[in-house]
């Protein structure tokens, strides 16, 4: 009997049976998640003893002051920021025709075809993917010789002799790690667009046809605006998996550090947690500022 009393008593509380399942994901994230955040903040604001080399739990900007300060750790975020942008652009160019196509040209079989080409390399290992690519970019390798044997290998020596793309070899020059990139995070661009393009309504095209729009002025004013969600869902995915990335500048790419190779170098062998942590906010920081211009932009009013 008291069973039933108690079962009755919560009949009708859904706000409660929400609440209650909620919990256990919510306490997870608190713990977790945004202690660990708030953990790697307050490491940020320490500093670590030029003689002892330990951390001073202590709270001080010294740490935010050699971030910004020295040129090389500027050098460091702009080189990864210009790269994310970069990876970002490139990606989106790739990536709308071939979601494009998929939303609304291709049938329930190619469609089919498309979406498993395009999860296919995410079902393999990160690292072989990664190696993989520098023994395709490498001196000797396949994207050298299809070059030569197409009698593109001048314009390819003349593209590495550039200072700021350039290097002995693809798999040794900013290009490279580039191409590296755009090829990891191309399907985080491809799948959110498709799913925004696929919203689309028909009717909105004929309309804007019959009304005299070229298909050009279609594209501009009517698919792009609808796709800007999509758009910004897969750059956030791009430019946040870019900026953070550490194993790609490691293998591929010219002589340079990069943030994530910055945060993994200080808190591993240098034993700088502080700043470890300070490189660590730099992207959030940035992500906070794209998802704000993103928003002032409307890029989620679609949402």
């Amino acid at each position: 009997m008291r069973v039933r009393a108690f079962a009755n008593s919560l009949s009708g509380r859904n706000a409660f049976y929400g609440a209650l399942l909620l919990l256990p994901p919510l306490l997870w994230l608190g713990t977790v998640y945004l202690g660990s955040l708030f953990a790697l903040l307050m490491q940020s604001f320490y500093a670590i003893d030029e003689f002892t080399a330990k951390v001073v739990p202590k709270l001080t900007l010294a740490t935010y002051r050699q971030l910004v300060s020295q040129p090389a750790n500027v050098d460091i975020i702009t080189r990864t920021l210009l790269m994310a942008v970069a990876v970002t652009i490139a990606s989106a160019i790739v990536a709308f025709p071939v979601a494009n196509y998929m939303a609304r040209h291709a049938g329930p079989r190619m469609k089919a075809f498309f979406y498993v080409g395009v999860m296919l390399p995410m079902w393999t290992s990160y690292l072989v993917k990664v190696y993989s690519w520098r023994l395709i970019l490498a001196k000797q390798g396949i994207a050298s010789w299809f070059l030569a044997s197409v009698g593109l290998d001048g314009a390819l020596d003349r593209l590495l002799g550039v200072p700021v793309v350039g290097g002995p070899s693809l798999a040794s020059s900013y290009l490279g790690m580039f191409i590296v990139f755009v090829y990891m995070w191309l399907p985080f661009m491809i799948l959110p667009l498709a799913a925004a393009l696929e919203r689309v309504p028909a009717s909105l095209l004929q309309a804007s046809a019959d009304l005299g729009a070229s298909p050009r002025q279609t594209f501009r004013h009517v698919i792009v605006p609808l796709a800007l969600p999509g758009l910004a869902a897969g750059s956030i995915f791009t430019f946040a998996l870019t900026l953070g990335d550490y194993i790609i500048p490691s293998v591929v790419g010219a002589p340079g550090y990069f943030i994530g190779m910055m945060v993994y170098q200080q808190q591993g062998t240098a034993g700088n947690m502080p700043l470890a942590a300070a490189f660590s906010i730099v992207p959030i920081v940035l992500i906070a500022l794209y998802l704000s211009l993103a928003k002032r932009l409307g890029a989620f009013d679609a949402l």
